[in-house]
C-alpha cells in the first residue's frame, strides 16, 4: 500500500520524542533530520521536503507541552497540519451544475484513465446522475472495447465511433444532450511521454467542448516524474485537478505529497484498487491521517454505509446477541466485510491497529476462503443446524470443497467459539460488568 513505509517512518521518529518534556532545539533537529531523510526516500521533491521541515522547525521549536499533551503529541498535530497544507488543506469536489457535465480524463499511456472513466461513473451514479462515457482513445482498439466492456459493467450509456476525436466529442456532446445525460466523461488517448501531437489532440477536444473538468491521472508510483507531467499538461490545458492513480500498489508517495504544492491542482480522487467501486473523493486531512498511522474512521464509516445495509446490519447484530447466529449469518457477514475491501486496507483505516504484514494478510485472506468454500458445500439445513453434522456429512462437504475434515472442523469450531463470544458479551451486557475475555474467540 502507498505510503506504509513513510508511514512507518514517522511513527518511530514520534515514538523517540516520548518521554521529553519540551521541544527543543536538540531533540527537534534529531527529529526534523529523519523526517527529511523519510520524505526524501519517498521521492517528495526537494522544494517541498525543505519547506515542509521548515514550517514544522518554525512552529514547534519552543513550545511549551501543554498539560497531557506529551512532545510527542505536539509534533504529531504540527506534522498533520503542514501535511494538509502540502495536500491541499481543503477538499475539492467535482464541479458539475444543472444541465449536461462534461469531464475530459487526460494523461500518459497506463495511468488508468480508462478504468478511472468507470470508476468515476459508478460514483456519479451512486449520486443520482446519468452518465454517458465516450471513448476517443481511437488509436487503440482494445481501449475502446475496454471502456464498452466498463460501461456495461456499471450501466452508464457509451458512445463510440470512428473519425477524429476533435470531431467526435461534439457528438458525443450531442449525443448526450439529446439522451437527457447529466455527465459526459471523455476519455482520451495517451502516450509513453509527452509529445507535440498528443497535446494538440487534447487541446483540440478541450476547445471545441469546453469541459468542466479536466483531470490528469497521476501514477502514484511515479514520483517526482509527475510532477513534470502535471506541470506540462497544465500549460496546454489549464488542468482543474488530479486524480491519483494505482494508490494501492507499493508507491512511495511522492506524487501525492509534491503535485499540489509545486503545482497549485487539487487532488480530487484517489484510485485505490481494480473494482470499479475502488475510488475515494481525495480528503486531505484524512491522508494526513493515514500517512502518520492514525487511521481514517471516517472513510472507514463512507465505506460501511455503501457496502452494507443498515438495517440488515441491525438485523444481523440481534440475531447475534439472541443466539440466533448461524452458518449462512456468518457467510453473508464475511461477504459484507469482502465488500468493504480488502484485509489489509481496512485495518489501516483503524485508529491503532497493528500493521498486518503481508504473511498475515495472506493467510486472513485465505482462511475467508476456506470458511466460504466450506460453508458453501453444506446444505442450506446443515448451515443453520451444523450441530447435526456427522463424519459421513463432514466427509462429503470436505470433498464438496476440495479440502479435508480437518478444514471443516475448523470452520465449525470457529463458529462455536464465535457464539460462545456473543452469548458472554452478552451475559457481561446484561450484569454490566467489564467484557473480559472471549473464551477460545480468534484462537
Amino acid at each position: 500500500m502507498a505510503f506504509e513505509s513513510l508511514s512507518d517512518r514517522f511513527q518511530r521518529v514520534f515514538k523517540k520524542l516520548r518521554g521529553q518534556t519540551r521541544l527543543t532545539e536538540s531533540n527537534m533537529d534529531e527529529m526534523l533530520k529523519e523526517i527529511r531523510v523519510a520524505l526524501l526516500e519517498a521521492d517528495v521533491n526537494f522544494k517541498v521536503v525543505k519547506s515542509f521541515v521548515s514550517d514544522i522547525k518554525e512552529k514547534a521549536v519552543g513550545q511549551d507541552v501543554y498539560d497531557k499533551v506529551n512532545p510527542s503529541q505536539m509534533v504529531v498535530k504540527i506534522v498533520h497540519d503542514e501535511m494538509c497544507n502540502l495536500l491541499g488543506e481543503d477538499q475539492s469536489d467535482l464541479k458539475l451544475h444543472n444541465g449536461l457535465s462534461i469531464i475530459m480524463l487526460v494523461g500518459l499511456q497506463g495511468t488508468g484513465k480508462t478504468t478511472t472513466a468507470g470508476k468515476l461513473s459508478k460514483l456519479l451514479m451512486k449520486r443520482g446522475k446519468k452518465v454517458m462515457l465516450a471513448a476517443l482513445d481511437v488509436y487503440r482498439p482494445a481501449a475502446i472495447d475496454q471502456l464498452r466492456t466498463i460501461a456495461t459493467e456499471v450501466g452508464a450509456d457509451f458512445f463510440s465511433k470512428p473519425g477524429k476525436p476533435s470531431e467526435l466529442c461534439l457528438q458525443a456532446r450531442d449525443e448526450a444532450l439529446a439522451k437527457g445525460e447529466d455527465v459526459l466523461i471523455i476519455d482520451t488517448a495517451g502516450r509513453l511521454q509527452i509529445d507535440e501531437a498528443l497535446m494538440q489532440e487534447l487541446q483540440d477536444i478541450n476547445h471545441a467542448v469546453h469541459p468542466d473538468e479536466v483531470l490528469l491521472l497521476v501514477d502514484a508510483a511515479s514520483g517526482q516524474d509527475a510532477v513534470n507531467v502535471a506541470k506540462a499538461f497544465n500549460s496546454s490545458l489549464h488542468l482543474t485537478g488530479v486524480v491519483l492513480s494505482k494508490l494501492d500498489g507499493d508507491a512511495k508517495g511522492g506524487a501525492a505529497l509534491s503535485i499540489k504544492y509545486l503545482t497549485g491542482l487539487p487532488i480530487k480522487f484517489a484510485a485505490t484498487g481494480e473494482k470499479m467501486d475502488d475510488i475515494e473523493q481525495f480528503h486531505p486531512d484524512r491522508m494526513a491521517d493515514r500517512i502518520l498511522g492514525m487511521g481514517d474512521i471516517v472513510t472507514l464509516v463512507e465505506k460501511a454505509k455503501d457496502a452494507i445495509d443498515e438495517k440488515t446490519a441491525e438485523k444481523e447484530a440481534k440475531k447475534m446477541m439472541d443466539g440466533e447466529f448461524t452458518l449462512e449469518d456468518m457467510l453473508r457477514q464475511m461477504k459484507m466485510v469482502k465488500r468493504l475491501g480488502s484485509l489489509g486496507s481496512i485495518a489501516k483505516l483503524i485508529p491503532g491497529m497493528p500493521k498486518l504484514t503481508d504473511e498475515q494478510k495472506a493467510t486472513a485472506e485465505k482462511e475467508m476462503k476456506i470458511f466460504e468454500s466450506v460453508i458453501n458445500s453444506m446444505t442450506p439445513y446443515e448451515r443453520r443446524h451444523p450441530e447435526t453434522l456427522r463424519f459421513s456429512h463432514k466427509n462429503r462437504i470436505a470433498k464438496g470443497c476440495g479440502l479435508d475434515n480437518g478444514a471443516v472442523n475448523k470452520v465449525l469450531r470457529k463458529f462455536d467459539q464465535s457464539k460462545l463470544a456473543m452469548k458472554q458479551l452478552k451475559q457481561y451486557a446484561k450484569s454490566g460488568k467489564g467484557m473480559g475475555g472471549f473464551g477460545g474467540f480468534g484462537r
